[in-house]
């Protein structure tokens, strides 16, 4: 009884962190490629931002076109 009690209140009493921040939408640029995107919103190697954007975006490929819209992951 007192295991449920207490996982009732966890459960109750649990939020996300939003530690990383929130995901935000970018509308690509005609001159825009993931690597400019990546290099300019991601500290580091944009190869890993590059990876981010794919893997979220669900992206075949590196090329993106003026107009479409990517989600940002939080870094």
């Amino acid at each position: 009884m007192i295991a449920a009690v207490s996982l009732i209140a966890v459960l109750w009493l649990a939020r996300p962190s939003g530690g990383a921040g929130p995901e935000r939408v970018y509308v690509v640029k005609p001159a825009d490629t993931l690597w400019s995107i990546a290099s300019s919103h991601y500290a580091g190697d944009p190869r890993e931002g590059i990876w981010k954007l794919r893997e979220r975006n669900r992206l075949d490929g590196t090329m993106v076109r003026p107009g479409q819209r990517l989600t940002l992951p939080a870094s």
